[in-house]
């Protein structure tokens, strides 16, 4: 499979600090920082605080790895703003409603964020981290 950005949707936002090409991008336009973060998606060239910086949201993205990932894989940023497979840490934290029910079925979970958010899925594997690879937005 080659790689290709096939963007359904590019917002460009302003960078409020340094941001490296192919890394997740938060809503407020710097370069994701906490593994498992909300982004709005892939930072399709690099920006230095204050320039203008092309994020794709839908579509398909070019990505660097934080780590080896399969094809199929769910993915998620890490620290550096690469994409990971998710954990899974799916916890019930403080503050969550407890369920009493006996014909509930599995966690569940309201009035709060998740702990981990999916930014896509592989559409390519990678062997180890700093590989670059094409997923699939979410």
């Amino acid at each position: 499979m080659s790689q290709q950005n096939i963007s359904v949707l590019t917002l460009t936002v302003t960078a409020s600090g340094t941001v490296t090409t192919a890394r997740g991008v938060g809503y407020d336009g710097a370069q994701a920082t906490t593994a498992g973060q909300k982004v709005m998606g892939i930072a399709m060239t690099g920006a230095a605080a204050g320039e203008s910086l092309a994020v794709v949201t839908k579509g398909t993205a070019i990505v660097e790895s934080g780590a080896a990932i399969a094809i199929g894989d769910s993915l998620m940023v890490d620290t550096q703003g690469r994409v990971t497979p998710v954990t899974g840490n799916l916890s019930i934290g403080s503050g969550a409603t407890p369920v009493t029910s006996t014909a509930a079925n599995g966690e569940i979970l309201t009035g709060a964020d998740l702990p981990e958010y999916l930014v896509g899925d592989a559409l390519q594997a990678a062997s180890a981290a700093g590989k670059f690879i094409e997923i699939l937005l979410r």
